[in-house]
């Protein structure tokens, strides 16, 4: 199993029709199997495939709201070349 971390993250200002279009971006790319992050800082491609794991977060603190979004899913990377686990118990 690899202990491989890639970190991507990016924090700017954006006005609503923006963060909708960045939104839309990342729906297609869900659809499609493909997420590609990009900004001059770095960059990251993600697969995601099979079951997804959503995380929906909203709250309202004094005036300031915050919604958080979290996807992950397991890839086959991860699990390993073939993914398949193999155990031999003969004595």
């Amino acid at each position: 199993m690899t202990n491989d971390k890639t970190r991507f993250r990016h924090q700017s200002l954006q006005d609503r029709k923006s963060v909708q279009s960045l939104l839309k971006a990342i729906t297609k790319g869900i659809a499609k199997g493909n997420l590609e992050f990009r900004d001059e800082e770095g960059e990251i491609t993600l697969h995601p495939e099979g079951l997804l794991n959503l995380k929906v977060t909203a709250r309202r603190e004094g005036s300031r709201d915050r919604l958080d979004i979290q996807v992950s899913w397991h890839s086959e990377e991860a699990v390993g070349s073939d993914g398949k686990l193999v155990v031999n118990g003969k004595e």
